[in-house]
């Protein structure tokens, strides 16, 4: 799980730090503090380890500039820092990009650690070097010739991070537009795992369908609890491809991805990636806003099931739903607030509301009130 994030200089993330993630973690804050900011981090951190296309991910979001806090006159470089516990212990990355002609990125530091639990000093941190690109640790985690270059590396803990990174996701399924992916045709085998924007859900409920009845039909039976008309998935293969589609109780119509109402999709693709099997699921699930067109009961019953997932896996949730916000308790919220022009965290010390939440007030009715803070 993450247990500690640093970023200076990623665009409103001037200077912050998160530390004592739990399980699960629950953001908060107004419209353009930052939320959906450190979401975009993470996901350029997924670009930089999956794949090494750091480079690629800048020149589709507007390029290096666009990611300095003010620009790079403002701010030259971004560093980051993150901490990944095991159980034999912490493991450290981080990492430091400067802006360089034309418009683009470079590291002018990599480096990362292990430190093993009962031994009470840090690890050495271990340096990848710079003037590179894209990310070495990649590089140290594939191969043992890469030892050459850089003797101290230690290839197994840069494989462990390199998979501990790979294994975070981050999902937002606001896309419901007549030309997203939930109402296009869809290979049935892009089934492994669900994609940020739940494009292949028809592949996913098929193949569950097919494999494991019982978790399918917990599905529908959730589906069924907020949309009372529904009855169940009506997925067929054609010609290798599949389409979501449903039927209603008592109707022999099936009705299509294109006829259903955004919220019923985004609530789709949430009960279904909630209720995956460990294989198809990440170590870290980040959701966007997971509550966007959705009825209030049906927000409770999607922080319901993320409460009893983060049993099994880091479920970090970047909301602006009280609702949402009333199914955590006050120790898993943080707030993010706008101030001197960058976004500035704070945990929630449930200590000190303690007298509010004697008096039967919800961590919600708290925000709302503005005592939390993190409201316009």
């Amino acid at each position: 799980m993450i247990e500690t994030v640093r970023v200076q200089g990623f665009r409103s993330l001037a200077d912050v730090e998160l530390t004592g993630l739990s399980r699960a973690a629950v953001l908060i804050g107004a419209n353009g503090s930052g939320k959906s900011n450190l979401m975009r981090f993470f996901e350029m951190l997924s670009w930089m380890v999956r794949s090494q296309r750091l480079g690629e991910f800048v020149a589709l979001h507007g390029g290096a500039d666009d990611q300095l806090y003010g620009g790079n006159r403002l701010t030259p470089r971004l560093e980051a820092e993150i901490g990944l516990r095991t159980l034999a212990g912490l493991n450290d990355y981080r990492f430091a990009l400067a802006y360089a002609q034309p418009d683009r990125f470079i590291f002018v530091e990599e480096s990362f650690r292990f430190s093993r639990f009962g031994i009470p000093t840090k690890a050495t941190w271990q340096n990848l070097g710079s003037s590179h690109q894209e990310a070495r640790i990649v590089e140290a985690a594939q191969t043992q010739g890469f030892k050459h270059d850089f003797p101290g590396v230690n290839t197994q803990t840069a494989q462990v991070i390199v998979k501990l990174l790979r294994n975070c996701s981050i999902y937002q399924f606001h896309d419901t537009s007549d030309s997203s992916n939930f109402k296009t045709r869809w290979d049935r085998y892009d089934n492994n795992f669900l994609r940020a924007n739940g494009g292949n859900l028809a592949a996913i409920l098929y193949r569950l369908e097919q494999e494991d009845f019982d978790r399918y039909n917990l599905i529908c039976r959730h589906i069924g609890r907020i949309l009372p008309e529904f009855s169940h998935f009506a997925i067929e293969e054609n010609y290798g491809r599949v389409l979501l589609q449903w039927k209603a109780k008592g109707m022999d119509k099936v009705v299509g991805a294109h006829l259903t109402s955004d919220g019923s999709l985004r609530f789709f693709a949430l009960v279904t990636l909630l209720h995956l099997p460990p294989e198809m699921l990440p170590g870290v699930i980040l959701l966007d806003e997971p509550e966007l067109g959705l009825h209030p009961v049906a927000i409770r019953l999607v922080g319901e099931l993320i409460q009893s997932l983060a049993t099994e896996r880091q479920v970090i949730v970047a909301t602006q739903s009280p609702l949402l916000v009333d199914t955590f308790d006050l120790d898993n919220v943080f707030v993010l607030e706008w101030q001197d022009s960058q976004t500035k965290f704070r945990k929630i010390n449930p200590e000190e509301y303690q007298v509010w939440l004697d008096d039967s007030f919800a961590p919600g009715d708290l925000w709302q009130k503005n005592l939390l803070g993190g409201r316009p």
